[in-house]
């Protein structure tokens, strides 16, 4: 399938790893232009030296106004066809485990920096009357998961604050959607399966075997697997699909919904 957006240009938060390198790949391989965001520059340059002509690489942390300052500068140089909004997630643990500076602290990386840059991007894309706009949250949203109180509850949050901004602006031709992955082989999913194994004091395989157990497929997902659904989702063919809560857990979530 021609996704059409060779010509097309997108911004990918995180790009340095996980989710947001794969999707950022993906955009590439397809001829599109990306920029590259994440806090090292360095490595961004050593990842995707091979796309140099495609890519520009803005250094930064997300939860910095600077960072989203260089961001939404980007965009009025150069027309800008999509977003990725992708981060870390935060501390793992249970609701007893958590502090309160867990919490502020978690605001900040999960959800706020997300409401910024859209409302800084939003009026961009509706006054072009085209934009895409795909939040990488978690399976997490459809089903809490135990050990992980704060990206449960803020990763929900900006499911609220997507489906009402798709609203807002469905009619201008801008879409606005959240992927929501289950387990993947991917550098974050080492965070649990390390909780794992030291709540269960077994060993680090046993823990992820026992994971790979749960989910219905028998295996975790691929980063290559969920970055094609996400570029599909950043490109024309998707514009009669906005406000949704997409999973891609290999059917672990277990409601009718899911």
């Amino acid at each position: 399938m021609d996704l059409k957006i060779s010509d097309q240009r997108f911004i990918v938060c995180g790009a340095s790893s996980g989710f947001g390198e794969a999707i950022a790949r993906q955009l590439l391989k397809e001829g599109a232009s990306v920029i590259l965001v994440a806090r090292r520059g360095d490595m961004l340059q050593d990842k995707f030296i091979h796309f140099k002509e495609q890519t520009e690489i803005i250094e930064g942390s997300l939860i910095y106004s600077e960072t989203l300052d260089k961001i939404e500068q980007s965009v009025e140089t150069k027309e800008t066809h999509g977003i990725v909004f992708n981060a870390g997630g935060p501390p793992t643990g249970t609701p007893l485990d958590t502090s309160m500076d867990d919490w502020d602290s978690s605001w900040k990386l999960v959800m706020r920096w997300k409401i910024d840059l859209a409302l800084r991007l939003a009026p961009y894309f509706k006054e072009k009357g085209y934009g895409r706009m795909v939040f990488i949250e978690s399976q997490s949203v459809k089903q809490p998961l135990p050990s992980l109180t704060l990206s449960n509850s803020f990763r929900a949050g900006v499911v609220g604050f997507v489906k009402t901004l798709a609203l807002e602006v469905a009619r201008s031709g801008v879409t606005a959607n959240v992927l929501a992955p289950g387990s993947h082989q991917t550098p974050a999913i080492e965070r649990v399966i390390q909780k794992n194994k030291a709540s269960l004091d077994i060993s680090f395989e046993e823990a992820k075997e026992r994971m790979e157990e749960d989910i219905p497929v028998g295996r975790m997902g691929k980063a290559e697997e969920f970055s094609s659904l996400a570029t599909w989702l950043l490109s024309p063919h998707s514009g009669y699909v906005t406000g949704q809560t997409i999973s891609h857990d290999g059917g672990s979530i277990k409601g009718l919904f899911g």
